[in-house]
């Protein structure tokens, strides 16, 4: 059974890895093109490629995937089964073209967060379960037929960057059970156990942009602390800090805790002793910051940002 690999980031690299420590036959893998990156512009490659470079894969990287060029490729492949991993959205022509059709990995319980981000997602709505699904891809992005599913728990601290590494994990073992059923199906003729998706069960997890990850203090403390941990690590909640001075400076935060309290004083009000703590009014709660980011800093703890910034009475969050 000869397969086609397509993926980009990290969490796609364990996917492929774990086909061929078993031994499948990958005949080839598509990536993105590399693209300049940092201040040097020096041209950054994805995950995947780094890997397939060191165990000497055949490797694609299409502009474009209707390109005529690279369907040509993949017809001389000659695939038998298609798998998609964090990849970009494909042309029927491409998707059509195994015999034994092309499944993807999502990860969500679809049809729940059909979309984009919904790592993300799952953790700012404050779920308390994810998980990956294995689905035969058909024209509407992610509702094709599911194949497998396999849940994971989220606590009340987890991080998006946390559930990512898990699903990470649980998805690439997933991946290997899907394929061997496809692969028993094809020696044995006999027919896969698909479950139809069902379209009013469906919620979307659409891409992230700035004006997401920005805090808004008016909003309930939960609400807040689950935006701040389902976008950290990245791309990471950002509010704007009014010290009581010309410039507003923008800051990231990282992580936090908080308590649900009531009180009368205006959201976004800033408390600190300058030296352990800064904790910040919001609706129905006081959320502390355990770490954050200064526009052109590092990372750090409360406690080294504020050896170095003096937050000043009545300072606020905006």
């Amino acid at each position: 059974m000869k397969i086609v690999f397509m993926g980009t980031p990290e969490f796609a690299v364990p996917c492929l890895d774990i086909l061929i420590k078993h031994n499948y036959n990958i005949v080839g893998v598509v990536t993105v093109p590399d693209k300049p990156a940092g201040r040097g512009q020096q041209l950054n490659q994805s995950a995947i490629k780094k890997y397939v470079l060191e165990h000497n894969l055949k490797l694609l990287q299409p502009e474009k995937l209707k390109d005529e060029r690279f369907i040509n490729e993949l017809k001389y492949l000659n695939a038998d089964l298609q798998i998609v991993v964090a990849f970009r959205m494909l042309p029927e022509v491409v998707w059509n073209m195994p015999t034994l059709g092309t499944y993807n990995l999502h990860a969500s319980l679809l049809p729940k967060y059909r979309g984009a981000a919904p790592i993300n997602w799952a953790v700012i709505n404050g779920d308390t379960e994810s998980g990956v699904t294995t689905f035969k891809l058909k024209q509407e992005i992610d509702t094709g037929n599911i194949l497998l599913q396999q849940k994971v728990k989220i606590n009340f601290t987890t991080t998006a960057g946390q559930l990512h590494d898990e699903l990470m994990r649980v998805g690439s073992n997933l991946i290997l059970n899907t394929v061997q059923q496809i692969e028993h199906s094809f020696k044995t003729n006999s027919p896969l156990n698909f479950i139809a998706q069902q379209d009013v069960e469906a919620s979307h997890a659409p891409k992230l942009f700035k004006e997401t990850c920005k805090i808004n203090w008016q909003n309930d403390v939960t609400s807040i602390y689950n935006l701040i941990r389902g976008l950290s690590p990245y791309p990471t909640a950002y509010t704007e800090l009014n010290n009581n001075a010309e410039t507003v400076q923008l800051i990231k935060i990282f992580s936090a805790t908080f308590e649900e309290i009531k009180h009368t004083q205006t959201n976004g009000l800033l408390i600190c002793d300058n030296k352990t703590f800064l904790k910040v009014y919001c609706k129905n709660g006081i959320l502390t910051v355990c770490s954050l980011q200064l526009q052109g800093k590092k990372q750090m703890s409360i406690e080294e940002f504020l050896r170095g910034f003096k937050i000043n009475e009545g300072a606020t969050f905006k």
